[in-house]
């Protein structure tokens, strides 16, 4: 068992998950196992992004014949694979690991601009350009009510999960930094919902616009339905940095 960690450009992908006639990072990248591994091979992910959504740390499992090791076939695959995705590593892993469910943390990284060079053809496909004036304090305010666990029902895409779910999240880190050209919101948790970091950053920008109220965010946290929630940010600006896994799942490097 093997475990790939992925950078890929979402720009061209319509998300993860393979779909019939559509572009997709899973389809890409079983065809090019396929070709290598002579046969249908899997690329079980960690989750999936959405149309448009980057990842730089996307982690996919794989199973591939015993003459292939993991510095074997990641440079194989990155002699395949457009150039849109790239294999950045590759990890010997116990067999019962398991990309999703194996997880212990996820952390994505949102990107706003706020000068005009964020208008740039360079920067437009991974940013999100706002020009008017924008209340820090109010995304400050925002992040910090978000550490801890919570429901995040008002936070997901309805029905996207099973009935029985709480829609729990621990939130392990939740904040928004400075950066050149702009802001960058940066969250890790044991666990995200359909479009959660997409409805959050929405919420949060929309407050610190003065279209809700400040603190609305940490109101919309005992909420038992998504209805007074922002759209979501677009997904070009969001990027998957990280997947976590137990140290003991891992195999010496060889």
């Amino acid at each position: 068992m093997l475990q790939l960690v992925l950078h890929y450009d979402g720009t061209g992908f319509s998300g993860w998950q393979r779909q019939p006639d559509r572009r997709t990072v899973q389809g890409v990248l079983e065809d090019a196992l396929a070709r290598l591994c002579a046969g249908p091979t899997a690329a079980l992910g960690s989750g999936r992004t959405d149309a448009g959504v980057h990842a730089r740390g996307q982690a996919v499992g794989v199973r591939v014949p015993e003459r292939w090791t993991a510095t074997t076939i990641r440079r194989a695959l990155n002699a395949v694979l457009p150039d849109d995705v790239w294999v950045a590593s590759a990890h010997a892993m116990r067999e019962d690991f398991h990309a999703r469910f194996s997880a212990t943390a996820r952390r994505y990284s949102y990107y706003v601009g706020t000068d005009e060079g964020a208008d740039s053809p360079f920067r437009r496909r991974t940013e999100w350009s706002i020009t008017r004036s924008i209340d820090r304090a109010a995304l400050d305010d925002g992040a910090r009510a978000l550490a801890g666990e919570h429901s995040f029902r008002a936070f997901a895409v309805r029905g996207t999960a099973p009935p029985s779910d709480d829609h729990r999240c621990r939130i392990i880190e939740a904040a928004w930094r400075e950066r050149d050209g702009g802001l960058v919101f940066e969250i890790e948790a044991n666990r995200f919902l359909h479009h959660m970091v997409r409805f959050l950053v929405g919420t949060m920008m929309d407050a610190a616009l003065g279209r809700r109220p400040p603190g609305d965010l940490a109101r919309l946290l005992d909420a038992s339905v998504n209805d007074e929630v922002s759209p979501p940010a677009p997904a070009h600006a969001l990027f998957l940095d990280r997947v976590r896994y137990p140290d003991d799942l891992y195999l010496p490097s060889e």
